[in-house]
């Protein structure tokens, strides 16, 4: 890209592409939409946008299976090729830039000097601390020393995927390579997490667009997740939710409620714990999500959710928490043990759990135990004995 391109302002630049003013706020509002923003919140992105030049954004990747990338270019409103061209100025991600080696190197340290304090650093992937960083280098360097020397000049680090906001699945027990979340290696700069495994593509681009469009960090909760996509739980706003309320639980994957489309609680669907727009901003462009196409969530978006037990049984909500019960911050000190063994438990979470107790009871005693009261304990007996052991191998 050469300089001149560079420095245009996103107007001048929609304007080359035959774009009208008039089409490019119809857009913006369209995608404030998309995010659960007010119409105005549109408007006022057209008009933050329009005349300021294209921001820059550096995206690195580090230990990941690129499974977030992939949802990122997945992205139906805006699609990645409407940010990338139109809005945002990509100038460093090693899996879709033509460069590679020494040029490509070149290009993200020119842009981190060109921009320094202003551009937006994406991050995708946690980071491990194991044999002084070795077992993630790029052009020679430790995932920690590029973090690092990335962070210092960003004004505001995203954090896509649950590997890069909480360490995700190279974190779990025993983590052999020391991997830890963004937020525990820095502590100076506004960071925004969007997790999930992968997060759905509209939540990506959405906060991307929102931050470089009005220059400020969304509101976010306890865990530094926007609340605009992160403000109510899956069971919230799943489609099953008044078989939920109606006692009405599929018991196997195959069996007559399954085909109903009864609640998938009993088989293990972690909506009631997790929070994400699953259920609203779906993914394909809106298509589907896991729950309509038969399967239970699995918390993804959760913190240490690799560690809590089956996918396949339920949980109460002493295993799982709450959003805002625990900072982030608590949570990488501690580990992934803090949440089985000290997080404080939600008044809902609680209240869903006995309730949910209360409907099965009988069926629990009946089928040998298999309900939430036996297999909730052993999932949290066994995620907190798992944890903490994971947790003394760092403090040690």
């Amino acid at each position: 890209m050469n300089s001149t391109a560079e420095n245009l302002a996103v107007g001048e630049m929609l304007r080359r592409h035959g774009i009208t003013r008039r089409g490019f706020i119809k857009f913006c509002t369209a995608t404030a939409s998309a995010m659960a923003l007010p119409p105005w919140m549109g408007v006022a992105m057209a008009e933050q946008l329009h005349s300021a030049p294209r921001p820059c954004v550096i995206y690195l990747s580090f230990q990941e299976c690129t499974g977030c990338l992939e949802s990122f270019t997945r992205s139906f409103a805006p699609t990645i090729e409407q940010l990338i061209f139109n809005v945002i100025s990509l100038d460093y991600d090693d899996t879709l830039m033509a460069a590679a080696g020494t040029q490509a190197e070149a290009a993200m340290a020119k842009a981190m000097k060109d921009n320094f304090g202003k551009y937006v650093l994406v991050i995708d992937g946690s980071i491990p601390t194991g044999a002084g960083g070795a077992y993630c280098a790029i052009g020679g360097r430790s995932a920690v020393d590029t973090l690092r020397e990335a962070a210092r000049g960003a004004s505001a680090i995203i954090c896509v995927g649950t590997c890069s906001a909480y360490g995700g699945i190279p974190f779990a027990h025993p983590n052999p390579t020391e991997a830890w979340p963004v937020s525990a290696i820095v502590g100076d700069r506004p960071i925004i997490n969007v997790p999930g495994c992968p997060p759905v593509p509209e939540v990506i681009t959405g906060t991307l667009l929102q931050f470089v469009s009005t220059g400020k960090v969304p509101d976010l909760d306890e865990q530094l997740r926007p609340k605009v996509f992160y403000g109510n739980t899956i069971h919230d706003r799943c489609y099953r939710r008044p078989f939920y309320d109606q006692g009405k639980f599929a018991k196997t994957f195959d069996d007559e409620g399954a085909r109903n489309g009864w609640c998938l609680f009993e088989l293990g669907c972690k909506g009631p714990t997790t929070y994400n727009a699953c259920a609203t901003v779906k993914w394909n462009g809106g298509t589907s999500f896991p729950i309509e196409s038969g399967h239970g969530c699995i918390g993804c978006s959760e913190a240490g959710f690799w560690d809590k037990g089956s996918f396949y049984t339920p949980q109460s909500g002493a295993v799982w928490g709450r959003a805002g019960e625990a900072s982030l911050k608590s949570v990488a000190e501690v580990g992934a043990g803090a949440m089985a063994v000290g997080a404080v438990l939600g008044v809902a979470s609680a209240g869903l759990g006995r309730a949910w107790q209360r409907r099965s009871a009988s069926s629990v005693q009946g089928d040998g135990g298999n309900g939430v009261g036996n297999s909730g304990g052993n999932s949290g007996g066994n995620s907190g004995s798992n944890s903490g052991s994971s947790n003394g191998d760092k403090g040690g």
